[in-house]
């Protein structure tokens, strides 16, 4: 039983894309090989959570550490304070969802999410 379990497991694994086992599993807790908005939103909560060791409610651009660049960090702080709500962090997030999403359908699968777009979005969710 236990041979068969393998070769069928094995089976399964070859037949997937190659680019199919590069989503990072916090991004595709359901493992259904997708990641949608709210999955990408939860995970990004969960990394503003882990970020924000002051527990301020906001992160500046030490405790994001390289995950947005000077220039996209200012364009994400609309009110210029140097910090980044979480609301304003998830919009940032929606924003590299979207951008990494050109089909429109909802879902980013491994090789959306392995293109420029899918990219910076990961870069920032790290």
């Amino acid at each position: 039983m236990k041979i068969r379990s393998f070769v069928f497991a094995a089976t399964v694994a070859l037949a997937m894309p190659a680019y199919a086992a590069k989503i990072p599993a916090a991004l595709d807790p359901d493992k259904d090989g997708t990641v949608d908005l709210a999955e990408a939103k939860a995970a990004a909560g969960a990394l503003f959570d882990k970020l924000d060791k002051d527990h301020e409610g906001t992160l500046d651009i030490k405790e994001l550490q390289g995950r947005l660049s000077r220039a996209d960090f200012a364009g994400a702080d609309p009110d210029k304070d140097k910090t980044l709500t979480k609301d304003e962090f998830l919009a940032v997030v929606e924003q590299r969802f979207n951008a990494a999403n050109p089909d429109a359908d909802g879902t980013l699968d491994a090789k959306e999410l392995n293109g420029p777009e899918g990219k910076a979005l990961k870069k920032l969710l790290k």
